[in-house]
């Protein structure tokens, strides 16, 4: 499993954040859950969607290794990949069964588990959102994840560094992607990009040769990289026949390496594609001068934060976070605890990756 040991390092990095915040769009101390504490080998319940990417397979580990090294006693579910929603409710309704003092939910769809949470709220337990917003439920109690528009904003401009560094001025031809529309995330990370892009397409300096610009139309569905390969397969056909794609906005690692498989089954020469995730064969397609950038979100630090808080919640305190401001899930601002997300290319890789055992001898 990728970087299965939180280190001190990693560690040391969380204590400073929570001291100092992190949150690119507010700073503002939140108050976030109050409990009044309970045994100290409790039950915990972590809800994870389907394997649908590196980290949330790590994720599930660190969950498992640390809330047992803490004294809890973990309940840690994935969802499977054909019943991803339905797996997911089970499994949280379970949790509430089992007496689950604090339940940690990486939603599958965050706009289906209103009713888990209802009833985990009504049964006395803290309702903790990991990565992915939960939509219109006023029992969310936290959210903790990196600073997702943040990740945007860091995509949109290595999509523009990455395109001028081939090529001083434009016009550029791109095409846009974007995540599942299950996935709260999706939108955060797409509006990021777009506050970026957007003025660029303009201007006419970014060019959309397919002029899919809304998200309904980038979307790929379930995160499958299949999809996307489906898509720019579809996209080089249609519009890229007879000129250069430059570039393209791909939200995540999955989807980018899926691009650049289509790029590559249709002789085209390799345009510049961003990621997110820092997935192993990611790097190596950045330091091979493929893939242009990803983004940094080390699971180890989220995870350990995460477990911060359930610690502060057993003992009786509140939850802390960041940002009180910037999480509106459609019922609620939902107090958040954000991290700082890192982009990364071939340029620093080096350093970004310095204290990641697996990662930083791919960067050599």
């Amino acid at each position: 499993m990728r970087r299965n040991v939180v280190t001190t390092a990693a560690i040391a990095a969380i204590a400073l954040l929570a001291v100092s915040g992190c949150s690119s769009r507010s700073t503002t101390a939140g108050t976030g859950s109050t409990a009044t504490g309970f045994a100290k080998d409790a039950t915990i319940g972590v809800a994870l969607p389907s394997k649908t990417s590196e980290n949330w397979v790590l994720a599930g580990g660190l969950f498992k290794d640390g809330l047992k090294a803490a004294g809890f006693k973990g309940d840690v579910q994935y969802a499977g990949a054909s019943t991803t929603v339905k797996d997911q409710q089970d499994q949280i309704s379970a949790m509430v069964t089992k007496g689950a003092k604090v339940i940690i939910i990486g939603a599958a769809d965050g706009g289906q588990l209103s009713t888990q949470v209802k009833a985990a709220h009504d049964a006395g337990a803290v309702v903790i959102a990991y990565d992915r917003l939960i939509l219109n439920s006023p029992n969310v109690d936290n959210y903790v994840a990196y600073d997702n528009f943040k990740v945007g904003e860091l995509q949109g401009q290595a999509l523009l560094d990455g395109l001028k560094a081939k090529k001083a001025a434009g016009p550029y031809n791109i095409e846009l992607f974007s995540g599942s529309s299950d996935d709260a995330n999706s939108k955060v990370f797409f509006g990021g990009a777009m506050k970026v892009l957007q003025p660029k397409i303009d201007d006419g300096t970014l060019v959309v040769g397919s002029k899919q610009v809304d998200i309904k139309q980038t979307a790929t569905a379930g995160w499958k990289s299949e999809n996307a390969q489906n898509r720019m397969d579809a996209l080089l056909t249609s519009t890229y026949s007879t000129k250069p794609i430059d570039g393209v906005l791909s939200p995540n690692d999955t989807l980018a390496r899926a691009i650049i498989t289509s790029a590559k089954g249709a002789g085209k020469p390799i345009p510049v594609v961003t990621g997110q995730d820092s997935e192993a064969e990611s790097v190596k397609s950045i330091m091979a001068g493929e893939q242009y950038s990803t983004i940094n979100k080390d699971t180890r630090l989220l995870v350990t934060q995460a477990i911060s808080m359930v610690k502060d919640l057993q003992a009786g305190k509140k939850a802390p976070s960041n940002d009180t401001k910037s999480y509106n899930n459609g019922v609620k601002i939902v107090p958040a605890f954000l991290l700082p997300p890192v982009i990364v290319t071939k340029l620093n890789a080096a350093k970004a990756y310095a204290n990641d055992p697996v990662l930083a001898p791919l960067t050599k």
